[in-house]
């Protein structure tokens, strides 16, 4: 009997230390008991090297920050939250060693050779474009990129100016600082940028890319910041269209119908095999047009497809369903990836200076505030349209959409934020080869 009443108790507690709290949807007790494995094969250097390994310690290191960052006041209510705590904390982390230097490359191995961000972002555009309103998809694509650019010009200018006022000079601004921030990221934005800069400067590319990538980052966690500011202190007015970005006289009911299908497992498999066909369309297009992303290729092979009705329902549902199952699981552990393995504190740290700040401050706002005003001048909400045709081209590429939409909880724009990041990056890289020489 006595035993029995220590099992009911024991099993009381457990169920109490469970419902107290979760993270990343686990109970609070398997969750103390999940860390203490994480912190056992972290501290004797044992975390495996492949996907188990840095899914288990990414799921557990972005879960606590994303409950750290939804629960601490300040940052929850004015910094970003759980997205721009799980960049920050992840980066400092890494870069101080508490994470050690195995399970860091491991992580870094995952989301960037293994290329999970990509996986992330192939489901996530496909499910968002093939489950929007076919006639309002095409209305928004046009709008939305010519409110994209216009505000890219509109920022360039005003910050290579602010540089002139701040003593970083007219030209050394538009080089390295705002161009840099529109180039479209990191692997396919001032990567190649550094090497045109090499070519024509006669240096090596890495120094450049040194130069260029403290002004992406420092502006990227400024979008982050802005973004979910801005959608805070929105939240009631008509500017924000609560994630619908073309205003229409039927305010986009026929969007905001949830009729996604319940779940089913074999669906899902066929949902991903849709996302990653569109995907290998993609792939093909831009070996046919190498100077074209695949992934602007991609956006619009979902587009047209979309456009044209080529899609059966079934699938559309299995691709959306998918790309719900992904973000849904995976967005935490993917950010806290970013901050471990992408974002380099100690670089920026070392390169900061005063001056860059309030360049990077100058173009967040002002290419936040021209991509709100541009769009309601072409139709579309203000709010969104300042999101994902303003602060998301401060954005460090897929990595910074995820994190930047994240913050403001607008994911269902990531095909827009994508198609902006890609265009206006190349032709970033046209005018950046065009210019260099001339400039420098």
């Amino acid at each position: 009997m006595s035993e029995e009443s220590q099992a009911s108790q024991g099993t009381g507690i457990f169920s109490k230390i469970e419902s107290k709290f979760q993270v990343a949807g686990i109970g609070g007790a398997a969750f103390i008991l999940m860390a203490i494995l994480l912190v056992a094969v972290l501290s004797l250097r044992l975390l495996p090297n492949n996907i188990a390994g840095a899914m288990f310690s990414l799921v557990m290191l972005g879960g606590v920050f994303f409950y750290v960052g939804n629960n601490l006041p300040i940052m929850r209510s004015y910094l970003g939250g759980g997205s721009a705590f799980a960049v920050v904390a992840g980066s400092i982390l890494a870069g101080t060693g508490i994470v050690p230097k195995e399970a860091v490359t491991s992580i870094h191995t995952f989301v960037s050779d293994v290329n999970f961000l990509e996986f992330y972002i192939v489901a996530l555009i496909t499910s968002a474009i093939l489950k929007m309103d076919r006639k309002l998809l095409l209305k928004s694509a046009v709008r939305f990129l010519p409110v994209a650019f216009g505000a890219m010009i509109i920022s360039f200018f005003v910050v290579s100016f602010v540089g002139q006022l701040l003593g970083l000079g007219f030209n050394h601004t538009a080089l390295y600082v705002a161009f840099p921030m529109m180039a479209g990221g990191i692997g396919a934005g001032i990567v190649p940028l550094s090497n045109i800069y090499g070519s024509a400067l006669h240096v090596s590319a890495g120094t450049i890319l040194n130069q260029l990538f403290p002004a992406v980052v420092l502006a990227n966690l400024m979008a982050i910041i802005g973004s979910s500011l801005l959608v805070k202190f929105t939240a009631k007015s008509k500017m924000n269209g609560q994630g619908q970005l073309l205003k229409t006289a039927g305010d986009m009911a026929a969007d905001k119908k949830n009729d996604t299908p319940a779940l089913n497992y074999s669906q899902m498999l066929v949902g991903m095999m849709v996302a990653l066909s569109f995907y290998m369309v993609g792939t093909l297009l831009h070996a046919l047009v190498p100077s074209i992303n695949a992934f602007a290729f991609l956006i619009l092979a979902v587009i047209v497809a979309k456009a044209l009705n080529l899609v059966p329902k079934f699938y559309e549902e299995s691709a959306v369903m998918f790309g719900n199952l992904i973000v849904s699981t995976t967005t935490q552990a993917l950010l806290a990836g970013i901050g471990l393995a992408l974002v380099d504190m100690n670089k920026l740290l070392a390169t900061l200076s005063w001056q860059l700040v309030v360049c990077a401050l100058v173009s967040v706002v002002t290419i936040g505030i021209a991509g709100g005003l541009l769009g309601k001048l072409f139709g579309l909400y203000p709010v969104e349209s300042a999101v994902a045709a303003g602060m998301i081209n401060n954005s460090m590429g897929g990595t910074g959409n995820v994190a930047v939409l994240s913050a403001s909880d607008r994911m269902g724009l990531i095909a827009f934020a994508q198609m902006g990041n890609r265009i206006g990056g190349a032709i970033i890289l046209i005018l950046g080869g065009l210019l260099i020489t001339v400039l420098h």
